[in-house]
């Protein structure tokens, strides 16, 4: 029998698992962060929001990448 399409049997980092927790954990925990920031923050037009939030994001974005990358490659893949 075929082995099914669903299952994957990646060799190394499993790079699908790190984008789908990179985009959950960066969603969920990014959308809390960038808030709590924001109050600190003198932002007085929509534009100064929005560069603060794409800001602010793609560096939560990028130490979540970092994070779940390494998870997956030192502690999940064993």
């Amino acid at each position: 029998m075929p082995e099914r399409v669903e299952t994957a049997d990646p060799e190394g980092v499993d790079y699908g698992w790190v984008m789908q927790m990179t985009f959950v954990v960066t969603v969920t925990a990014g959308a809390v962060l960038v808030a709590a920031l924001s109050a600190f923050v003198t932002l007085p037009t929509w534009g100064a929001r929005a560069s603060f939030a794409i800001r602010v994001g793609a560096v939560i974005w990028i130490v979540t990448a970092m994070g779940a990358y390494y998870y997956e490659k030192n502690i999940r893949a064993e």
